[in-house]
């Protein structure tokens, strides 16, 4: 049998110390990990507390399943409605009560709490029924909601004691891959978990909402975490975890917290007002990929490209138009497009602000007045039929075999047929190559292009000149701004090489 052996701790520091004061790592470019956490828990774990949640839902219908064959008054079928367990006896829907643990913590030793907005709600992001706080010490405490944010996932509680345990908000800002972080929660129930891991990443985006920007750690993270502090090693809260990425649904080393530098201004207005009102332009955005950013000339992937204005929106009003990419506001680089919401989101309302873009190639300034995002916004998906290919006329059809598209006018009967507003010019696109890499990237037929590389595209022949001219620069790559039904997209085409 093979032995390792394995060095004491005091050994294992030595060797630690000795390797950050070497000259391969500078003392000014290295913190020095602590021999332990157990002073800094200590001192944090009373202000983390439990939070159960109990709801009524509803298990079963009133429509009764019964097998294949078996008469409703037949023996069998009543029996069957007997123990029916989607009904009762009325013929009622059967309800049961959920439960559900997360965690959370204490900011303010009058009682304000902060945790997820997930941990504290239903199905359809109703609140659940009742709230239960537990502290450290075994003390529970009924809690009411003040204010929730589903955007942001974030929710602030009270509870009715005083004098009680709490902690700090750190600067989430001041984080370096590489850095410690502690989080204490609540995980499968087991209440005061605290583990330990580093920060992997800043500024992850998970595509679940527009103001994503987590902070993702290998520290464990598992079900019941969520709510809970994430602390630096300065013992000040930086994060809330609030997700991870499992196949197994447990901890794989890859957890996510929303950083304090989003979370405290959030918590702020729902302290003050119950609610949150967020800065707003009324602009459609995508990031500016690889192929984007090569199409356009860019030598790095930088700003937000305009799919679309909405009418009568300060982005409107201030002259904001599709294609135009932008790469400041309010002073503030958007050095990644989904950053913009977020900067927009905690200006001021009302305040003018400076926008930084580009259109056409060349720099434009303009002056935007920040309005309040409209809570009761909702996108309505789009009821007009998909054009099927043999329904589009094809009059007057123009190949282009760099783009691997035919394109033709968008005439007066492709405008009824495709219920294409009149205010909209551009080419339609007649048939895609399923070679091209135009079919590889969606477009297909009944497109319409407004724009290539943001120029206005009113013709099939245009279109053909600024494929040539962008072919003479020695590009290989165009955007085309696309609308499809009341939708519209940016999408990087390669073209065809000439044979």
């Amino acid at each position: 049998m093979k032995f390792e052996r394995r060095r004491s701790r005091p050994a294992l520091a030595a060797i630690a110390a000795a390797l950050l004061t070497s000259a391969a790592a500078p003392a000014a470019l290295a913190r020095p990990a602590p021999e332990t956490f157990a002073p800094l828990v200590e001192k944090l774990a009373p202000a983390v507390v439990n939070i159960s949640t109990t709801t009524q839902v509803e298990v079963g219908n009133n429509a009764v399943q019964l097998p294949e064959g078996v008469p409703e008054d037949s023996p069998l079928g009543q029996l069957f409605r007997r123990f029916q367990p989607r009904q009762n006896q009325d013929g009622e829907p059967v309800t049961r009560e959920a439960r559900s643990l997360g965690s959370g913590f204490i900011i303010d030793p009058t009682g304000y709490i902060v945790t997820n907005n997930h941990v504290i709600t239903g199905r359809g992001n109703d609140p659940v029924d009742k709230v239960t706080v537990t502290l450290s010490d075994e003390r529970q405490f009924e809690a009411k909601i003040i204010g929730r944010d589903q955007a942001t996932d974030l929710a602030l509680l009270k509870i009715e004691a005083k004098d009680l345990p709490s902690v700090s908000w750190g600067d989430s800002q001041d984080l370096r891959q590489g850095d410690w972080l502690i989080a204490i929660g609540n995980p499968f129930g087991f209440g005061g978990s605290v583990t330990a891991g580093i920060v992997s990443a800043v500024h992850r985006d998970l595509n679940a909402g527009n103001y994503d920007r987590f902070i993702q750690t290998d520290a464990s993270i598992n079900r019941g975490n969520s709510g809970g502090p994430v602390f630096d090693a300065a013992g000040g809260v930086v994060g809330i975890a609030t997700a991870i990425v499992s196949p197994t649904g447990g901890n794989v080393g890859i957890g996510f917290a929303i950083p304090t530098e989003q979370a405290k201004p959030i918590i702020d207005q729902l302290r003050a007002n119950g609610r949150v009102r967020r800065g707003w332009l009324g602009v459609r955005i995508q990031a500016v990929t690889d192929d984007i950013a090569q199409a356009l000339g860019f030598d790095k992937t930088k700003g937000a490209i305009v799919a679309s204005t909405e009418p009568d929106t300060p982005a409107a009003k201030a002259g904001v138009q599709s294609g135009d990419v932008i790469l400041s506001f309010d002073g503030k680089a958007i050095e990644r497009g989904r950053s913009l919401p977020s900067i927009v989101s905690d200006t001021p309302i009302g305040k003018t602000a400076d926008l930084e873009l580009l259109r056409n190639g060349k720099p434009l300034r303009l002056k935007v007045t920040v309005g309040e995002f409209p809570a009761d916004t909702q996108v309505a998906a789009a009821e007009t039929p998909k054009p099927e290919p043999e329904k589009v006329a094809q009059p007057e059809t123009t190949d282009n075999k760099s783009l691997g598209l035919t394109l033709q006018p968008l005439t007066s009967e492709l405008r009824t047929q495709l219920k294409i507003d009149k205010s909209v010019q551009g080419v339609v696109v007649a048939k895609v190559d399923p070679n091209s890499d135009a079919a590889s990237r969606g477009l297909r037929t009944g497109d319409v292009i407004l724009q290539i590389n943001q120029r206005a595209i009113t013709s099939p022949q245009v279109a053909a000149e600024v494929i040539n001219g962008v072919k003479k620069d020695g590009r290989s790559v165009v955007v085309i701004l696309l609308q499809r039904d009341d939708d519209r997209l940016n999408v990087p085409v390669k073209l065809k090489a000439d044979k």
